[in-house]
Order: structure tokens, then C-alpha cells, then sequence
């Protein structure tokens, strides 16, 4: 049921008749599927948050483009055959667009690496760009294989984030914690994704692992729980992992890059468990 809400939530056009020579893209998630798919000078203009490389794994291919700052009247003035946006963009931006004639793709945000799978899918069918969509999931799929953490004992572990929140199931990290082998310790202490764990719960739960968010430049105060010294114990004590955003902050096969990380320190885990 969950999955199929999500699939209704996604607002695609019919496929085209041709493919759009001119496309803009207003959100960082679709910024990043679009330049991976797209032709050669297809894509106009991405989101400038495309620029950042602590979110984007493609910043310096964003520099190839123009950059827009998700306005309807900028967007509008780049004259684009089709925009590309999240269910998350602005409603009133996106009204605005179609109102003016301008055709506007929305994609949800992703839960699971099957979600990705179909974002990628999406992508490639509404840009007439179908034949890569399927390179690129054939590499998606490879690498996932590849592997291999679907046999054996799963460890326990923790992603725990900015302001104490934990990641479960139904989000898209706490399913690749477990795509890297993981049992989702916080799911277990009764904390559903998005909630609040205090310390001291994290820290009676005691997981074999606390995953976290790198930390950004300057931070801010919902960061300084991933410095406590309750956090700063499990690091220095057993196994720990630090995710850049740039790996799992949006539905793309840059997710591996998280799932890679993450199955490698549960091999850790598990040697030092053979030890």
C-alpha cells in the first residue's frame, strides 16, 4: 500500500512524441537523475544547490550548466520544453509554470532502493532517454549484487542524526541500512523514522553501531548531539560510520555509495566478532 501511494504521488506526463530539447530542472534530486541521463545539451539548467558538494555528487557537472534558483520567472524566461521538480517543490511555483503553458514532471522522493529504481525508470521515460535509464540501472543492480549482504548475521546499529532524529523503515536510509546488512536497532527500541531518540536510549540500546550524517561547515546547534560525549563513546569504543548527505540525501544510484560504506564496516563488525 505504501509503495503504491508513493506511485501516485509522482505527477509524469504521458510520454513524448519527441524528446524535450530544452529541460530545466528545479530540485536537487532530479538535477542529479537528469544529469545522468540526459543527452547532450539537452539539460538547460539545474537547481544551484546542485553546486553544493556536500549534497551533490555532481557538482562539478553542474557547473556545466546553467544554474537557476527554483523561480517561476526565471524558469519561465529559459523557455524550457519541460521542467523538472519534486512533489516537495513549491505548489504555488509549480502552479505558476502550468498556468504559463509549461509542462512540469514531479517525482516523490524515494523510500527504498526499488523506489530508485523507479525514479530512474521515470526519468529516462519522460526525457526519451529510455535506453540509458537502462544502462544505468543494469550498473545499479551489478553493483548491488555485488554485494552480497543478504546471508549471515545482522548487527545491530543506529543511524542517528541531527537533533537525536533515528531513521526506520519507510525512509530511504533506513533502508539501506539494511540493503548493507544491518538490523535496525532503533526500529527495534520502538522508534519509527523521524522520531526523536534521546541519548539515553541510544545509549541503553547499545548498538554495535552509530551511523551518522557528516557534519556541515560551521554546523549548527541541532548538530551538537553527534559530538556528545554519549556519541563520541560508541565512536571511539567499536565500529562507527559517517555518511556524507551527498550519498543518500536523494533517490539516486549514488545510494550505493551509502550501502557500499556501510556493508564494509559491517564486514569490520563481523571479523572483529570472528576474532
Amino acid at each position: 500500500m505504501a509503495r503504491m501511494a508513493a506511485a501516485e504521488q509522482i505527477a509524469l506526463p504521458p510520454p513524448p512524441d519527441a524528446a524535450p530539447a530544452r529541460v530545466v530542472s528545479m530540485n536537487l534530486c532530479t538535477d542529479l537523475l537528469a544529469m545522468l541521463l540526459a543527452g547532450e545539451g539537452q539539460l538547460w539548467s539545474v537547481s544551484r544547490i546542485a553546486l553544493d558538494p556536500m549534497v551533490s555528487p555532481l557538482a562539478d557537472e553542474a557547473r556545466d550548466h546553467v544554474i537557476n534558483h527554483s523561480r517561476a520567472e526565471e524558469i519561465y524566461l529559459m523557455r524550457p520544453d519541460l521542467v523538472l521538480a519534486s512533489t516537495l517543490s513549491p505548489r504555488s511555483t509549480v502552479l505558476m509554470l502550468e498556468r504559463l503553458g509549461i509542462e512540469v514532471a514531479q517525482f516523490a522522493p524515494a523510500s527504498t532502493l526499488e523506489d530508485v529504481r523507479d525514479r530512474v525508470i521515470d526519468m529516462g521515460r519522460v526525457l526519451g532517454r529510455e535506453a540509458a535509464a537502462r544502462a544505468v540501472l543494469a550498473r545499479f543492480d551489478a553493483r548491488l549484487a555485488a554485494l552480497g549482504t543478504d546471508q549471515g548475521p545482522r548487527p545491530r546499529a543506529v543511524i542517528y542524526h541531527a537533533n537525536g532524529y533515528v531513521s526506520g523503515r519507510g525512509s530511504l536510509s533506513g533502508d539501506i541500512l539494511e540493503r548493507a546488512g544491518f538490523a535496525n536497532a532503533a526500529h527495534a527500541a520502538g522508534y519509527g523514522s523521524g522520531q526523536v531518540m534521546p541519548l539515553e536510549v541510544l545509549a541503553l540500546s547499545d548498538p554495535d553501531i552509530v551511523v551518522t550524517a557528516r557534519t556541515y561547515p560551521g554546523g549548527s546547534r541541532s548538530e551538537e548531539v553527534l559530538s556528545h560525549p554519549v556519541v563520541r563513546a560508541f565512536r571511539a569504543g567499536r565500529e562507527s560510520a559517517v555518511i556524507s548527505d551527498q550519498s543518500w540525501v536523494c533517490g539516486t544510484p549514488f545510494v550505493l555509495d551509502a550501502v557500499e560504506q556501510l556493508a564494509e564496516a559491517r564486514r569490520r563488525i563481523m571479523a572483529g566478532a570472528g576474532e
